[in-house]
């Protein structure tokens, strides 16, 4: 199938499709005329790059984990990509803890420095 019709049935814009295909995260075959061919099972698999993007993973962690999981003869992941996930998950959500606290600092001292030019504005 055309990548036109990939993006059509996932609602991922055919450049997104086109990077992917760069950075290696979809199988796509090439046509004598120069285009791409992508199988049915594209649809899956940009969906769950999608669901990986969503939690924040890069393309080259997502190359990895596709990676891994592809390699696994049965529908489940092999043990060893299970645990590379988790640790993967684990490091992410530490990641996140620490841009909250980050994000909460700031987000007091901005209500420190709007509630100070609100006193000056209420004094003049």
């Amino acid at each position: 199938m055309r990548i036109s019709e990939v993006s059509r049935r996932t609602g991922v814009s055919i450049r997104s499709l086109r990077y992917y295909d760069q950075k290696r995260l979809l199988c796509a075959r090439r046509l004598e005329n120069g285009y791409r061919d992508l199988d049915e099972g594209t649809i899956e698999r940009v969906q769950t790059i999608q669901m990986y993007l969503g939690l924040g993973l890069t393309t080259e962690q997502i190359e990895e984990i596709l990676a891994c999981t592809q390699t696994s003869p049965l529908l489940h992941p092999l043990p060893v990509c299970e645990e590379e996930l988790l640790a993967l998950y684990q490091d992410k959500l530490q990641d996140v803890e620490h841009q909250i606290v980050v994000l909460t600092a700031l987000h007091a001292r901005l209500a420190e420095r709007i509630a100070c030019l609100e006193r000056q504005l209420r004094t003049q």
